[in-house]
C-alpha cells in the first residue's frame, strides 16, 4: 500500500494552543503508512501583495502542498474569522494550483467557530480544494473537551477520526 502525505496547517502559531492538540491527537490517530507533517511556517510568509515575485518561503509552502496527497487544515476563529496568518498562506495559493482539487479537511476548533468555520469553507471552495462531505467538522468550546494536553470528549475524538476517515478516503481515491 503506497505511504500516504498529509500536510497539516494550523491556524494557530503557539505551539501548545488547542488546534495544536488536535493535530497530535491526529497524529496518534494515523495508521502506520500516513505522514503527518506540521507546515511550522505560516508565521513566516511574507504579507501576500499580488507580486509577480515569489519569495522563497512562500516557494518552499507551495514545495509542501504539492509533495503532500492531502491537506488538513485545523483552526481557532479569530474575532469572528480566520486568523490573518492562515488567511495569508491561503491567499498566496490564489491563482496557483497548489490547492486545486486537493482533498482537504477542515477542523476549527475554537470557543464558538460557526463563523470562522463557514469563512474557512467559502475559501477553500475559491481555492478549489476538494473538501468532501464528512471532511470538516466544528469543535465548539474546544478548551473545556482539552484536559493535560489531551482531548478528553470521546465524542469529539469519534468526529475528529471521522474527518480522518473522510480526507484519507478522498486521498486513495487520488492516488
Amino acid at each position: 500500500m503506497k505511504r500516504i502525505k498529509i500536510l497539516a496547517i494550523s491556524g494557530s502559531l503557539r505551539e501548545n494552543s488547542s488546534t495544536q492538540v488536535v493535530l497530535n491527537e491526529v497524529e496518534n490517530m494515523l495508521a502506520s503508512n500516513i505522514t503527518l507533517e506540521v507546515f511550522k511556517g505560516i508565521g513566516d510568509l511574507p504579507h501576500f501583495d499580488g507580486s509577480e515575485e515569489t519569495p522563497e518561503a512562500v516557494r518552499f509552502f507551495f514545495g509542501k502542498l504539492k509533495d503532500a496527497d492531502g491537506i488538513l487544515i485545523c483552526t481557532p476563529e479569530y474575532a469572528f474569522g480566520v486568523p490573518g496568518s492562515l488567511k495569508n498562506a491561503l491567499d498566496w495559493t490564489v491563482g496557483t494550483m497548489e490547492m486545486n482539487q486537493k482533498p482537504t479537511a477542515l477542523i476549527t476548533a475554537s470557543t464558538g467557530g460557526e463563523r470562522g468555520h463557514e469563512s474557512m469553507l467559502h475559501t477553500l471552495s475559491a481555492l478549489s480544494a476538494r473538501v468532501d462531505e464528512g471532511s470538516s467538522l466544528l469543535i465548539s468550546f474546544i478548551r473545556s473537551k482539552i484536559k493535560e494536553g489531551k482531548i478528553k470528549d470521546e465524542e469529539s475524538m469519534q468526529k475528529i477520526q471521522g474527518v480522518l476517515d473522510s480526507l484519507i478516503r478522498s486521498i486513495r481515491v487520488e492516488v
